[in-house]
């Protein structure tokens, strides 16, 4: 029996592949909490799925060319999904590269995000920007 938490997770990452924006604010509502991690450029904790695109996405895209996530492992824990992978980018004022290891831990109901968190090598981040 699948688990509509782990399913709503596993396609916002195919619409992340597929630079699809809608697929991947499917599982997050008005009330999702999603926290980009103390010490990432984008730090903070937006709610709802207009937050998350003005707050994150958008700014990724301006500032990164070629940013990615790439997932290697989707771990379903129940109401609590775990993506684990890489992300990887070229800063665009600096040319310079990043690749640094990321976990995303969301905690789900009913196949929607009730909060999302990243934790990632914020350093590497950074490096690429100085």
């Amino acid at each position: 029996m699948s688990n509509k938490n782990y399913d709503a997770i596993k396609a916002h990452y195919a619409g992340s592949d597929a630079k699809d924006l809608a697929a991947m604010m499917a599982p997050i509502t008005g009330r999702t909490a999603w926290t980009e991690m103390a010490g990432f450029p984008y730090a903070g904790t937006y709610v709802g799925p207009d937050a998350v695109i003005a707050g994150v996405f958008k700014r990724i895209g301006e500032d990164w060319d070629g940013y990615t996530f790439a997932l290697e492992k989707l771990v379903d824990g129940g109401a609590t999904i775990v993506g684990i992978g890489t992300y990887s980018g070229t800063y665009k004022k600096t040319g310079k590269k990043m690749t640094a290891r990321v976990v995303h831990v969301w905690e789900m109901q009913d196949g929607k995000a009730v909060s999302f968190e990243q934790f990632t090598d914020t350093k590497l981040v950074a490096d690429a920007m100085s």
